[in-house]
């Protein structure tokens, strides 16, 4: 399983400007991460994008996409 979700970090990184990758489960557990994506943000990330897919209920896996502004 770790090498298939290598695979699938990989592939989203190599997508021009990512800058970062979580995949967690329902829980919110982080199943891993690169780049910029924080381990420590799984849990607030699983919880918004359970809020976004109550904007479409036709949408079963919602993506979050986050932009931040240099500090």
């Amino acid at each position: 399983m770790e090498e298939q979700v290598d695979q699938i970090l990989d592939k989203v990184m190599a997508t021009p400007g990512n800058l970062g990758c979580l995949l967690a489960n329902n829980q919110g557990l982080c199943i891993g991460a690169r780049g910029n994506a924080s381990k420590k943000s799984a849990g607030i990330i699983v919880a918004i994008s359970e809020q976004a897919s109550q904007l479409d209920p036709n949408c079963n896996a919602p993506v979050v996409s986050l932009e931040v502004g240099d500090k």
